[in-house]
């Protein structure tokens, strides 16, 4: 497994990082014994990254992360850096809030479902309009001060709120939504992060399963799906992305790729980039993704796929892809 530093963390990560979303309930029912083997594989395949989150189940991904890599987390706890989220309230009037109080909350009880005394990078989920930059970038420096914390981070935010949170202290790192169908961080986000030297945990490489080769115009998604209430897996949009993929399939193919994997490559041969998120609810699907770190993509190559995404129906926004 190909490895990088993540920007000014300094920290050396694998080149892909193990996400847990779909280990929260929001993609379905899943199977948590092969979802705790999908992990243990792919730190046996070299990945050293694992990225989740308090909102993702509200800490039961995080419970079933920290017992997965129990063994590893206590016998060398430096060799895995384990990164998550804090600063979703749902259900409460303010349900994203990066307030002092709430985000010391959250790392505290993120803690105690990981099992760890310490997170190697926490990261302010979302942003939120109703808290002073100064107050949420004050938070998470006192929580740097206490040990709990070593490295600051934020996701979703744009480079205008990357530019107020650099007034009161560092963005180390940035987790935003990149892929083949999602392209708007690189007119003013990515050239900001490379700029700052801050590291970039591209989320979604795959389209949320649309670059997985495995969807068609007839899929239908469980009602706990977020996908089954998302216009961008619906109707004539969900149509002309599947043709742009089997096109993408076939480029693949010729060159002895999956679909998957080229997508995966494709978003880490993008200046500053400098890591992949992708998920897996099973250890047979972890394979395929992490074999995409050894890929190299030539600028032909970078074009060609370029001509053909440009038929596409762009997807927009931080939430998840096309939720209307």
């Amino acid at each position: 497994m190909r490895e990088t530093v993540l920007g000014k963390t300094g920290m050396t990560v694998s080149r892909i990082a193990y996400g847990t979303w779909q280990l929260g309930g929001d993609w379905g029912s899943f199977d948590e014994r092969a979802a705790i083997d999908a992990i243990r594989h792919a730190h046996e395949l070299g990945v050293n990254f694992f990225d989740t989150a308090q909102a993702y189940g509200f800490g039961r991904s995080e419970e079933v992360l920290g017992t997965a890599l129990r063994h590893e987390l206590t016998r060398d706890r430096d060799s895995l850096v384990i990164a998550t989220k804090g600063g979703i309230n749902p259900g409460s009037d303010r349900p994203r809030d990066a307030g002092r109080a709430w985000l010391r909350r959250g790392i505290e009880a993120s803690l105690r479902a990981l099992q760890l005394e310490y997170v190697d990078l926490y990261q302010v989920h979302w942003p939120d309009p109703g808290t002073p930059a100064e107050e949420t970038a004050g938070a998470l420096q006192e929580l740097v001060d206490e040990g709990k914390v070593r490295h600051v981070g934020v996701s979703n935010y744009d480079a205008a709120q990357l530019a107020e949170f650099d007034q009161y202290r560092p963005v180390e790192a940035l987790q935003p939504p990149y892929h083949l169908f999602q392209r708007e961080i690189e007119r003013e986000i990515l050239p900001y992060a490379r700029q700052h030297d801050i590291g970039v945990l591209a989320y979604s490489p795959l389209a949320s399963g649309l670059l997985t080769g495995r969807l068609t115009p007839d899929t239908t998604f469980e009602p706990s799906d977020w996908r089954s209430q998302a216009s961008a897996f619906q109707g004539e949009a969900l149509r002309r992305n599947l043709a742009v993929v089997n096109r993408l399939a076939e480029f693949a193919e010729a060159r002895g790729h999956s679909i998957s994997q080229l997508a995966i490559a494709w978003v880490l041969a993008q200046p500053g980039v400098h890591v992949a998120i992708v998920g897996a609810r099973s250890a047979r699907n972890i394979e395929n993704s992490l074999a995409a770190a050894e890929i190299d993509l030539s600028a032909e190559d970078l074009a060609q796929i370029g001509r053909i995404v440009a038929d596409s129906v762009s997807m927009a926004g931080a939430s998840p892809e096309g939720v209307a």
